[in-house]
């Protein structure tokens, strides 16, 4: 399935979003990316109608099964390739920034080998910072 940045980037925020606060409206959302909440009630009627996530009558937003296996694997590599970044000698900010456009455009195979790697090199060498 392929779906546009932009939805990875939303789904991944809510995510995120859901983790820091227990619970996830639009506001927040444009608030944490900084986008307007026109735009983001846009993305959020998209997102529902293509089955990511559901809203409630209060506007409490959750991911259905479909959009959490789609945030939890942004969210992964964001992560690991950011870490990874920062131990290679890249600042945290620069890391961070690189990682998020990484992470949309990474075939799964290549990720994989990345975070195999990063793995055995843990497990491997336990101090290497």
């Amino acid at each position: 399935m392929i779906i546009k940045e932009s939805a990875e980037n939303y789904l991944e925020t809510i995510l995120i979003l859901h983790q820091r606060n227990g619970s996830v409206r639009s506001i927040d959302i444009a608030n944490e990316l900084d986008f307007s909440k026109p735009s983001v009630s846009v993305a959020m009627k998209n997102l529902r109608e293509n089955g990511y996530l559901v809203m409630d009558g209060n506007g409490a937003i959750t991911l259905t099964e479909k959009g959490m296996k789609i945030a939890e694997t942004m969210y992964e590599r964001h992560q690991l390739l950011s870490d990874w970044l920062v131990r290679l000698g890249v600042d945290k900010t620069t890391a961070v920034t690189d990682a998020c456009r990484m992470e949309h455009v990474i075939s799964a195979k290549s990720f994989d080998a990345i975070k195999n790697h990063v793995k055995t090199r843990e497990k491997g060498s336990p101090s290497q910072e």
